[in-house]
């Protein structure tokens, strides 16, 4: 097995079926540049390599046991993880792919990739962009950094409210949500913004237009 590179990202692979995380670790390992850093076979032990580790990407499965991926990918930015996640899952659901996406997940995947698409994908979710296996391409908005039209409803609504002055307790208690809900959801649509304040987002808001590059 080839040494693994220092320099390389590194991986925190989440899925409940030992034989599938064997497979998936033995690929990424020999064809880099990723080191699998740790494994977790449920979302709190996710939660827990997360927050020990804060490995630059997460391979996440939607469906662990009675767990949801969903729930895990929300809890993870609650608890403050700002690297990537990558769901890869054998849902091929239009309505689940989009969920995922508008909930913050970096990336859609299906367990039927070709292993030699899996590490390419990956590097584009590392750089910014939003891999969607291609079946599903065409049933999702793709929502790309810099567009108020890929944002969820919710999304929109704490935008509108942040636009108005209004703090996260604020936004929190209009909206009659959790203030931990709305920095996730504030964290989630400052990604799809591609914005590193809040202020930022708030013009592009107001203005109704793409940020600067």
């Amino acid at each position: 097995m080839p040494m693994k590179d220092a320099h390389a990202a590194t991986l925190l692979l989440v899925d409940d079926h030992p034989l599938m995380r064997k497979g998936i670790k033995t690929w990424i390992t020999a064809a880099g540049p990723f080191n699998v850093v740790a494994e977790a076979d449920s979302g709190a032990e996710a939660l827990r390599q997360a927050a020990q580790i804060n490995p630059d990407l997460i391979l996440l499965d939607l469906n662990l046991g009675e767990e949801q991926g969903s729930d895990v990918l929300l809890a993870l930015r609650q608890q403050g993880y700002q690297g990537k996640v990558v769901i890869l899952t054998v849902s091929d659901s239009q309505d689940d792919a989009q969920r995922l996406l508008d909930l913050g997940a970096d990336g859609y995947l299906l367990k039927d990739i070709e292993p030699e698409s899996l590490i390419p994908a990956l590097k584009e979710a590392l750089q910014g962009e939003k891999p969607v296996s291609d079946k599903l391409q065409g049933g999702t908005r793709h929502a790309a950094a810099g567009h108020l039209a890929g944002l969820t409803y919710r999304e929109r609504q704490i935008l509108a409210l942040l636009a108005e002055g209004s703090s996260n307790k604020q936004i929190a208690d209009n909206l009659n949500i959790a203030e931990g809900t709305v920095k996730v959801h504030m964290k989630a649509l400052m990604r799809k913004l591609d914005v590193q304040s809040r202020l930022e987002a708030a013009l592009i808001y107001l203005n109704g237009r793409e940020p600067q590059k």
